[in-house]
């Protein structure tokens, strides 16, 4: 058996690998094998595989057998190709090692730059290039990045370092004013030489040996970094906040390196094929003058716009149009792009899809299907559920102008859309703790870097001093849809004393901003936010999803004012409104209802639900005004009883005093009410089989309101639903009594009334006797979140303590998310498959859909088409989300379906929205 390939090299207008391989060569590299390929301008490098960094973790952080022997022989290619040799004196090959995960990353983990620099080698550099402060700058930032990556010593010691030289050595020399900031680039050849000495003693003084002058030496050190990157505490973070589960590892780049520090004639640029903010089909970046590689990024130095480089190099702006073009096309989609200019010649270091705002995400799909370069089904599956939420984001209230401009602060670069209200905070970690104890916050930074990263995504938006566009703080802001601004050079930062100055204002920590995303500006104190009006290319392209799925997407509302958000954002009908959340809405309705509770006869419980009885009825017609013409899933009461009583003696006192008993009374009711679980207690089903005088109220309630309401004319089609059903016959029971209490409203109101009764399906018990059950029921709703609790044995309030470490990736992932969140389709996934199959083996056109919080979850919604269910369920907000994942899951199918038939060595077919119903859900059904 042959040995596995580790290493795949490109160069030379030759590469090993190409762009489908990410999940092999991670994006980084499979886009430098593409572009090799295609002719584009590309130093040459070879890619060591993600295969390796897996097998690096399991072999305890120790290279494979046959990966370093592999790897001399392609830095043996490399130096013929190249023509220098790595470590030589006089003429030395350089590199760079990079990271690449198969998914975007960015900034989340290491790249070392000019790798191959030694005490003696940089001599050699400066003399064949002719430019010594070049080959000094190259050393110093190799030595600072190998130091921090490698080494794991505090960037900010060197940072340090090289502000003491320039404040005490260049400021002097070239005479500026103490405002003024020292630039980089006024270091002149003996600052930097100092600089390197002074490097290189803080990296004997933390590591107790000489910086390595041996170049495979120091190889070996960085492609480890760049593997110990995968599972630093930042990537971690990032995968969780994304999502990313099952990726092996990230890959290595190692690149011949081309320098955009050699002068003005060189430099460093990143853009994007299409403004990643607003979707516009226009040339977007920024370029650096004389920088290099993560400049741009870091934020450090503040870039020029893309255009400026038209003016300074023509012909090589025309190249970088002409790549853009070619690009965008070959890949068909925006595509992220990152270069050098060396000395005025063009080098590509990098192409992988852009990150995008929610708005750019949908225009730049519906633009690339009216430019015929991808189709309908293709534009529905590149739209993430995030991109949906995101387009509802905020945006500052602008009808008070002169409140506007009072609070006005200051005005940075407009990075990423939206806008965010929050308290100033300086430090990620701070940012954290704030949003777990519930605050909104801003954080502000002089600029951000990977290990901000959860500060980042725990704030509603970003601010920093420096950056562009393109900075670290606005590509990764842009990709979650955060509001961003950047570039503030005004804002002067004092991170020890925590406050931020603007002129002669100060902000403290703590203190109330906002941001406007869409303009840059920044605002003293909370200004007033309003929901936007969604963009048009969001209409059309949901109008593709609404074709394409097959699955209804209801909403969970208890209100009428839910109901008509819902409705508003594509809700076909309600699949769970509470009952009990009625009970709270005044104190009349309350007293009533702990009047009932207290009643210890029949009779004076009657009495209570009497007063009850009104109030419902009044909400379920408001409820089915709204839903005119659309299903409406009433649940009859499911919490115990004692949630409804007052638990300390003051509110029992108010109580016994209102209706008159003695507290007493009302003390010893409420501890018969007590349940060491109340969860698996007297609740749901069980309270109307010992209280059947509840469900009469409540079916009365429901059965009038829709009688009266179709006397007016609205298309009233209710479902009564009963809950935590473990039993036929219990169901049996409560069925029988309701279409009792309905028959005989029904005839005195002498209105046609059609309704369903069903249950949902939450206790293990009720999915392995489905069967049974759907004798009785008409239709089945299977509440995931009480399912999911009782099948893992887990307390939803409780598990916060301890699922983390069953999620935690470096724990071994029991679970690949938390499965309150997603399906556990491996054990609530088999009882659910189980109850649907059963239940329709006696009822074959038994109506199934999911009422928990699982129905606006996207992989949980698939899994709900796949298993043939007639609609889903969510919260009015995620209505959205769950049509386009009840969209996506059809194509997914589809494709899934023609790529098991396809023969091989033919290429795939792009999906059709006309896909075959999913097995499972009866010919003819219905999907109300």
């Amino acid at each position: 058996m042959p040995r596995r390939k580790f290493v795949y090299a490109f160069g030379a207008g030759l590469a090993e690998g190409d762009g489908s391989m990410k999940e092999l060569l991670g994006g980084k590299g499979a886009g430098l094998h593409e572009m090799t390929k295609i002719g584009l301008p590309v130093p040459a490098g070879f890619t060591i595989t993600t295969e390796v960094c897996e097998l690096y973790y399991k072999n305890g952080k120790k290279w494979p057998e046959g990966l370093e022997a592999e790897i001399q022989k392609h830095i043996k290619n490399l130096e013929k190709v190249t023509k220098k040799t790595l470590g030589d004196p006089r003429d030395p090959l350089l590199v760079s090692v990079r990271s690449g995960a198969p998914v975007s990353m960015p900034g989340m983990m290491e790249t070392i730059l000019n790798l191959g620099l030694t005490d003696a080698s940089v001599e050699g550099l400066a003399s064949k290039t002719g430019n010594r402060r070049f080959a000094l700058d190259a050393y110093r930032r190799f030595i600072m990045m190998y130091s921090s990556i490698a080494m794991g010593i505090d960037r900010e010691i060197f940072d340090k370092a090289f502000e003491e030289i320039k404040e005490t050595k260049t400021r002097p020399r070239i005479g500026i004013p103490s405002e003024q900031k020292v630039n980089d680039t006024d270091v002149n050849e003996e600052e930097l030489g100092e600089l390197i000495k002074s490097f290189k003693k803080i990296y004997r003084d933390h590591i107790g040996t000489d910086f390595p002058q041996d170049s495979w030496e120091q190889l070996k050190g960085a492609i480890n970094a760049v593997f110990d990157s995968w599972m630093a505490e930042k990537a971690v973070t990032y995968r969780k906040v994304e999502k990313l589960v099952g990726i092996k590892g990230t890959a290595v780049n190692i690149v011949q390196m081309v320098f955009g520090n050699k002068g003005d004639s060189s430099g460093t640029g990143v853009c994007f094929t299409r403004d990643p903010n607003t979707g516009e089909n226009i040339f977007y970046g920024d370029y650096l003058i004389n920088a290099q590689g993560e400049d741009v990024v870091a934020g450090i130095r503040t870039p020029i716009k893309l255009a400026e480089l038209e003016k300074r190099d023509p012909k090589v702006y025309k190249q970088l149009v002409d790549i853009r073009r070619k690009l965008e096309r070959h890949y068909r989609d925006m595509q992220d792009l990152e270069f050098t200019v060396e000395e005025g010649k063009l080098y590509m270091l990098q192409c992988r899809t852009g990150k995008r705002s929610p708005i750019a995400a949908f225009r730049i799909a519906v633009d690339l299907v009216k430019e015929k370069l991808i189709t309908k089904e293709e534009a529905i599956l590149r739209i993430k559920a995030s991109d949906i939420e995101g387009i509802f984001y905020p945006m500052i209230d602008k009808s008070n102008t002169t409140a506007l401009k009072r609070s006005f602060l200051v005005q940075g670069i407009d990075a990423v859309p939206g806008a965010a209200v929050g308290r100033v905070v300086f430090n990620a970690k701070v940012a954290e703790e704030w949003e777990e104890k519930g605050e909104k916050i801003i954080l502000v930074r002089k600029e951000t870097s990977p290990e901000d990263v959860g500060g980042m995504h725990a704030a509603q938006g970003i601010l920093t001093a420096t950056g562009g566009k393109t900075s670290h703080a606005a590509v990764v802001a842009r990709g979650w849809g955060k509001c961003c601004i950047v570039g503030c050079e005004k804002l002067e930062i004092d991170y020890e004393n925590r406050h931020f100055a603007v002129g002669d204002k100060i902000v403290k920590e703590g203190d109330y901003i906002t941001l406007d995303g869409n303009t840059g500006n920044v605002y003293l104190g909370q200004l007033k936010l309003v929901k936007p009006e969604p963009p048009k290319a969001y209409k059309t392209l949901m109008s593709w999803v609404d074709r394409t799925r097959k699955l209804k997407v209801r909403t969970n509302a208890d209100t009428p004012y839910d109901a008509e958000k819902a409705r508003e954002l594509g809700a076909e009908g309600i699949g769970l409104c509470r009952t009990e959340h009625m009970f709270f809405d005044s104190e009349e309705r309350i007293l009533a209802i702990r009047e009932m509770i207290i009643a210890d006869d029949t009779e004076s419980r009657k009495k209570a639900l009497a007063k009850l009885l009104p109030f419902q009825t009044k909400d379920f017609e408001g409820i089915f005004r709204v839903m005119d013409g659309l299903p409406v899933t009433i649940r009859l009461i499911d919490p115990p009883l004692h949630e409804f009583v007052p638990h300390d003696e003051e509110g029992q006192r108010e109580l016994a005093d209102a209706i008159g008993v003695p507290i007493e009374k009302v003390i010893q009711r409420v501890e018969q009410l007590h349940e060491l679980n109340p969860m698996l207690g007297h609740r749901g089903c069980r309270l109307t089989i010992t209280y059947p005088e509840i469900l009469d109220m409540q079916v009365t309630a429901i059965i009038t309101a829709a009688c009266n309401m179709t006397k007016n004319g609205i298309k009233v089609l209710p479902e009564i639903m009963i809950p935590l059903v473990i039993d036929d016959k219990e169901l049996k029971i409560l069925e029988s009594r309701a279409r009792e209490i309905a028959a005989a409203i029904i005839a005195a109101s002498e209105v046609p009334l059609k309704y369903m009764i069903g249950t949902m399906i939450e206790v293990p018990r009720a999915a392995l006797l489905a069967d049974r059950i759907a004798k009785v029921a008409e239709f089945f709703s299977f509440g995931t979140n009480d399912l999911t609790q009782m099948t893992l044995g887990l307390s939803r309030d409780d598990a916060g303590r301890f699922l983390p470490d069953y999620i935690d990736e470096k724990k071994g992932a029991i679970f690949k998310a938390d499965p309150f969140q997603n399906i556990d389709q491996d054990g609530v996934g088999m009882l659910i498959r189980m109850g649907i199959e059963k239940g329709r083996s006696s009822r074959p056109r038994l109506k199934v859909g999911i009422c928990g919080e699982h129905g606006g979850d996207p992989e949980s919604v698939k899994f709900c088409h796949r298993v043939g269910m007639n609609y889903v369920s969510s919260s009015p907000f995620r209505v959205p989300v769950s049509r386009l994942a009840a969209a996506q899951a059809v194509i997914e199918d589809a494709q899934a379906a023609h790529k098991s038939t396809r023969k091989p060595g033919r290429p795939p077919k792009a999906a059709s929205s006309k896909a075959k119903r999913p097995r499972g859900r009866p010919r003819g059904s219905k999907n109300k």
